[in-house]
């Protein structure tokens, strides 16, 4: 049986500027994560990053090619089936946190369970045990506004791991952070992917957090190359 998660296979994108114009933003772009791996991918602005994972995560489809989750092509799926592998199979994580002010970080992990079905007192279960291994146990009661930078992109963290995904996609999730905080936050991060032996792939323009992952990929002119 392949260990492969996630695979891109020859995705194109291309995006109409006006009537004369287009952009090539993905040609032909190939992409194999294992399980347990976690791959750093560093592109330039503008160079299709967001376009990438946005694919990846089925938030958007491509003109060609295939997007593999566990084995099943999901790109030419229904809506109801995209969404359903997004909210059981596939973690977000965003530079920004997103957490839900009014809700306490226990209840941010809890809520994307409970939408899933999952019982009140299960899921607050869960919560407690991924605050804990982020070091938030004592700060599960604390709302966003209560929690430092680095604390409430932990929270965010959790609640992408909330659902146990296979995949985890994420966008500078250290991007707001300083360096200190940043290395604590990536620690965590790596030490859950590593315990569950989900995939994972990270947008960073940090050089040293892309240098502690398994490998470094980069989006040149529509293609992944391997740095």
């Amino acid at each position: 049986m392949s260990d492969v998660i996630f695979e891109l296979r020859d995705l194109r994108k291309t995006y109409n500027l006006g009537q004369v114009n287009q952009v090539d933003v993905l040609a032909k772009a190939n992409l194999k994560l294992k399980a347990g791996e976690v791959v750093a991918l560093v592109a330039p602005s503008g160079a299709g990053k967001s376009t990438l994972l946005h694919i990846a995560g089925l938030l958007d489809t491509p003109d060609d090619g295939d997007v593999l989750l566990n084995g099943e092509i999901l790109n030419l799926k229904n809506d109801e089936r995209r969404t359903t592998v997004r909210r059981h199979d596939i973690g977000f994580i965003y530079q920004f946190h997103h957490l839900l002010p009014e809700f306490t970080a226990a209840e941010n992990v809890i809520l994307p369970q409970m939408a899933d079905g999952v019982s009140r007192s299960k899921a607050y279960g869960r919560a407690a045990m991924l605050l804990s291994k982020v070091g938030l146990a004592e700060r599960a009661n604390h709302r966003p506004t209560e929690l430092s930078g680095g604390e409430q992109q932990r929270v965010a963290f959790c609640r992408a791991l909330a659902n146990s995904p296979s995949l985890l996609l994420a966008d500078e999730p250290t991007g707001n952070l300083d360096q200190a905080t940043s290395h604590q936050v990536f620690d965590n991060l790596l030490s859950i992917v590593r315990e569950t032996g989900l995939s994972a792939l990270i947008a960073t323009h940090n050089p040293v957090i892309a240098e502690r992952m398994d490998r470094v990929i980069s989006l040149n002119e529509g293609t992944i190359s391997q740095d």
